[in-house]
């Protein structure tokens, strides 16, 4: 939504945490003077009957829009931080979407860019706040800009750029079906022109799909899911580097020395002959599934589980089987589901905390040997996110690892 639309509006701002204050802040710069509306259930638990008295909604991404739909009115417009930074946007935007994989490939298409001489931002769910920056922004500006299927939902303008990594079951909770969560991350291309670029994963079947209905120009690139997360990163920034005219000996070098983002199948030290893998970003069966195909055979012990959203983990559970996993370790509540989709079941123990599971895993696996946690479901049911949850596993794995009694 273009910012001269908002003048003579009446302007919600629906959800007030970090996004929501951001936005707040920028409209009150923008327009000294106006008064907007604030609605957070932290606030008020009435709050969603605020709705119909205001013309524009700037809605934050984590509110389900069937949250807010009976509580609509005809006429009102519904937007998002997100649409206003892509429609008011003097500088170029490289936007970046897939169920997993997001915050890697951004950084590291950011560090490319960066390292080739580009005036570039890491801006989004892994960068800075958005809105800011329209205050001090120049054509020059080049806005790696990671999307969330939540930021796509109501976007009516797309990047110039896109970039779509693939997609699995996710987030069925906040959309209500898989047609829906699709349709949300076909936004990034939908409104693409024929001047702009898409820069896709062509064996991903869902991926595909979305590719054939853009305009914009294909730029198609081969990911094998067998990858670790951050090489699989690595072509997509190669080819943005290259768009940008950076040579071959810069890309490289950038993707050489880029420092992997934490929960990412992340090293978390070798204690008492162990070596242990965080993967706590690994909220969907897919993700565990690339995490034991990259680390391969060694991993002899598996901790998973989480909160049940509804995605079936049958897939995970062939893998399992298939791989030289001795020991699971399981939490509430996926954690029954991946046993019970299982015909051959290794030995497994259910764990009511992270501490447990940590001294469970010290006693069940063999040196020499990996233990990973990749839970393949969400943390909120036990943690506060994934940080919390890969946080916990990484301070008792050196606790324990310390311990002569463990």
């Amino acid at each position: 939504m273009k910012l001269s639309d908002l003048k003579n509006k009446k302007i919600l701002i629906l959800g007030f945490a970090r996004e929501g204050k951001d936005t707040l802040l920028f409209l009150r710069k923008k327009f000294p003077g106006k008064k907007f509306g604030i609605a957070d259930q932290k606030l008020s638990k009435d709050y969603l009957k605020k709705i119909g008295e205001y013309d524009v909604i700037i809605k934050s991404p984590g509110i389900p829009q069937k949250t807010i739909a009976p509580f609509l009115k005809r006429g009102q417009i519904i937007t998002s931080q997100t649409d206003i930074f892509l429609e008011n946007c003097e500088g170029m935007v490289i936007g970046v979407t897939g169920t997993k994989g997001k915050s890697t490939t951004s950084s590291l298409i950011y560090e490319v860019l960066r390292k080739g001489g580009v005036r570039a931002h890491l801006i989004g769910n892994i960068g800075k706040p958005v809105l800011a920056f329209l205050e001090r922004q120049n054509p020059k500006d080049v806005f790696v800009y990671e999307l969330s299927s939540f930021q796509l939902e109501n976007l009516t303008e797309s990047p110039h750029i896109a970039v779509l990594l693939n997609l699995y079951s996710e987030h069925l909770d906040h959309h209500g079906n898989l047609k829906k969560y699709i349709a949300s991350k076909e936004n990034i291309a939908k409104y693409q022109k024929e001047t702009d670029f898409l820069v896709y994963n062509a064996k991903d079947p869902l991926v595909l799909k979305i590719a054939k209905l853009s305009k914009a120009q294909k730029l198609p690139y081969a990911f094998r899911p067998s990858l670790h997360p951050w090489i699989a990163s690595a072509e997509p920034a190669r080819i943005i580097g290259k768009l940008f005219g950076i040579n071959e000996k810069t890309i490289e070098q950038a993707i050489r020395t880029f420092k992997p983002l934490p929960h990412r199948l992340e090293p978390a030290g070798k204690y008492k002959g162990i070596t242990f893998y965080n993967d706590s970003l690994a909220t969907i069966p897919e993700a565990a599934i690339a995490a034991l195909n990259a680390l391969g055979q060694k991993v002899s012990t598996l901790i998973a589980g989480g909160f049940d959203r509804g995605v079936n983990p049958a897939k995970l559970a062939k893998r399992i089987e298939k791989s030289n996993i001795k020991t699971l370790i399981l939490f509430p509540d996926t954690g029954k589901k991946i046993i019970r989709s299982m015909k051959k079941r290794p030995l497994y123990f259910f764990a009511k905390d992270m501490k447990e599971a940590v001294k469970l895993c010290y006693k069940h696996t063999k040196k020499g040997t990996i233990c990973l946690l990749s839970p393949a479901a969400s943390s909120f049911n036990m943690f506060k996110d994934y940080r919390d949850r890969g946080e916990q596993f990484k301070k008792f794995v050196k606790l324990y690892g310390k311990d002569k009694k463990a």
